[in-house]
Parts: C-alpha cells; sequence; structure tokens
C-alpha cells in the first residue's frame, strides 16, 4: 500500500477524531463512507481504513448495510482511565517533590506562568481554558522525567478528552480549576509531595464526579454551541453594516 494512501487514512483518522472530540459527531449519529469521502475530498479506501482504525479505539461501529454509527460514551471504561490518570499524575508529583535530576523545571515555570496569576488576568475562553487543563496534567507528568509514564498518559488523555471538553461547558468550573490548579503548583514549589498528591487527587475526583453527571442532552447541547461558533464568522461577513456598527 502506498505512503500516500496511508497518509490520507492518517489525516481522516485524525480529523474525524476532531470531529468527535469537538461535537461536531456525536453518540448515536450515523453516517456512511460515501458522505465522509466526499466531505473531506478524498476516496473511500482512506476512510475506510481510518474508520477500522477508530473502530478498534471504540470509537464507532459498523452497522450492516447502513454505513457507520458513533458507539456511546463508556462510562465504566472512563472510570478505569480516570482511575489510571490518578495513579501516574499523583506518582509524578511526588517524584518532582523529591527534586530528582530529571525534573523538567521549565514545564513547571511554563505552569506557573499561566496558572498562578491574578484572578483579573485569567482567561474565560472555555476552549482555551480546556486545552490548557489537558497540558497541565500532561506536563505535571511529563516534568517528572519518566518517558514511558509520559506516553501512557498522553494515550489517555486522548481516549478521555471528549469527556473532559464537556467538564468545561460552566463558567463555575473554569474558576475552580484556576484555583485547584494554583494550589497544586504552590506545593510543588515549596516541595511538599504529599500535599500536592492529595490535592491532585481530590481535583481529578471532582472532575471525574462531573463525568458521571453527563447525560445525552449535554453532548447535543456541545454540538449546537459548537455549530453557532462555526456560524457566527459567516454571520458577521454576511452583515458588514452590522459589523461596522459593533466596532
Amino acid at each position: 500500500m502506498s505512503t500516500a494512501v496511508l497518509s490520507r487514512a492518517d489525516a481522516v483518522y485524525e480529523q474525524l477524531k476532531r470531529d468527535i472530540a469537538e461535537f461536531k459527531l456525536v453518540p448515536g449519529d450515523r453516517f456512511s463512507e460515501n458522505e465522509i469521502s466526499e466531505r473531506l475530498g478524498v476516496s473511500r479506501t482512506p476512510v475506510r481504513q481510518a474508520l477500522t482504525r477508530l473502530q478498534h479505539e471504540g470509537y464507532v461501529t459498523v452497522m450492516f448495510r447502513s454505513g457507520w454509527r458513533v458507539l456511546p460514551f463508556d462510562f465504566m471504561q472512563f472510570e478505569q482511565l480516570y482511575d489510571l490518570r490518578m495513579v501516574l499524575e499523583t506518582t509524578a508529583v511526588r517524584r518532582i517533590c523529591e527534586d530528582g535530576t530529571r525534573v523538567d523545571r521549565a514545564l513547571l515555570d511554563e505552569l506557573a506562568a499561566i496558572w498562578l496569576v491574578s484572578p483579573e488576568r485569567r482567561s474565560s475562553d472555555m476552549a482555551q481554558v480546556s486545552k490548557w487543563d489537558e497540558d497541565f496534567h500532561y506536563k505535571i507528568v511529563t516534568a517528572a522525567g519518566n518517558a514511558e509514564m509520559a506516553r501512557v498518559h498522553r494515550d489517555v488523555t486522548e481516549r478521555i478528552r471528549i469527556i473532559r471538553r464537556l467538564d468545561f461547558t460552566k463558567q463555575a468550573r473554569i474558576e475552580a480549576t484556576y484555583e485547584e490548579h494554583a494550589k497544586i503548583l504552590r506545593a510543588i514549589q515549596r516541595k511538599r509531595g504529599d500535599a500536592a498528591a492529595m490535592l491532585l487527587r481530590a481535583h481529578i475526583e471532582t472532575s471525574q464526579a462531573e463525568v458521571r453527571k453527563i447525560t445525552l442532552h449535554q453532548v447535543h447541547m456541545a454540538r449546537e454551541e459548537a455549530h453557532e461558533k462555526a456560524r457566527a464568522p459567516s454571520r458577521r461577513v454576511t452583515s458588514p453594516s452590522r459589523a461596522r456598527t459593533s466596532r
């Protein structure tokens, strides 16, 4: 099989995974290979390869003579992934506080620059804070200096990304995240490993509890919000007088 076909299959795979993470495709949605092929401007071969890969990862399933369907959330799997994430991250903060020679201090400084800021400098952009939150947890593990732990954590992060983004649909959760991340970083700066691990565990457990409350209605609401954001620029373009007035 040619490298070009594999490259297109990888591109389709990444795009469909983004579509699921950004709620453009939600649990229960059905679609055909032809629809994806036409939308992305590729042949059916890379589309089928990408979908097969997503099927193996538990995102979609093939329907006999009826195309493909996005699978419902597997909340038991999410519970297990959150447990694994907790083990990785609490182990990482303890190692960081032991001041090992492999600790990446530059990563910790990057996190402090984002999260240890005054309230008026905090971002209220839910999408941005969601991305920063994901980076916070990954960089904590990476800073500990164990490449295999970081690799496993990245895989866990990818598998729970969609559910974590639903945790950032409320302003209160953004404010709480800033406060909790700041406490964790200050404990790390003071080299209080047990305190940092305890704070991190409580932080993850709070997010895990929010995941248990997620409903299909919230997922569809998130999709509507994503569609609204996608349509907003086009509305501004078609209404120049309104745009001039707003300026």
